[in-house]
């Protein structure tokens, strides 16, 4: 299972490259919970509310992902940031897809 979070922070770093982010943003569910920590903003409730946080502020660093923990529905990867520093991201999938996603820094 480890794949489909693998496949997922592929796709943000392709977002981080290109500037396009609908291929990420294709899977969170309609009801999806985006939180990160010590943002301001955070927690974004809906993929409404997603994709406006990712139009108004779009990352621009991308990750390397170190280990993979998968327990049925939830993957732990600990990540690096290529510009420096490490985290920890939670994703918890239903249905094919991301119904919350935590991002958490070191």
């Amino acid at each position: 299972m480890a794949e489909r979070v693998l496949e997922q922070c592929r796709r943000f770093n392709d977002g981080v490259r290109t500037g396009e982010w609908e291929a990420y943003l294709a899977a969170f569910a309609e009801t999806a919970t985006l939180d990160i920590v010590g943002d301001p903003g955070s927690p974004y409730v809906g993929l409404d509310a997603i994709i406006a946080a990712y139009s108004a502020d779009p990352p621009d660093d991308t990750i390397t992902v170190q280990t993979v923990e998968t327990s049925a529905d939830v993957d732990i990867a600990r990540i690096a940031w290529d510009k420096g520093g490490a985290g920890t991201l939670t994703v918890r999938w239903a249905d094919g897809l991301i119904a919350d996603f935590r991002v958490a820094f070191d």
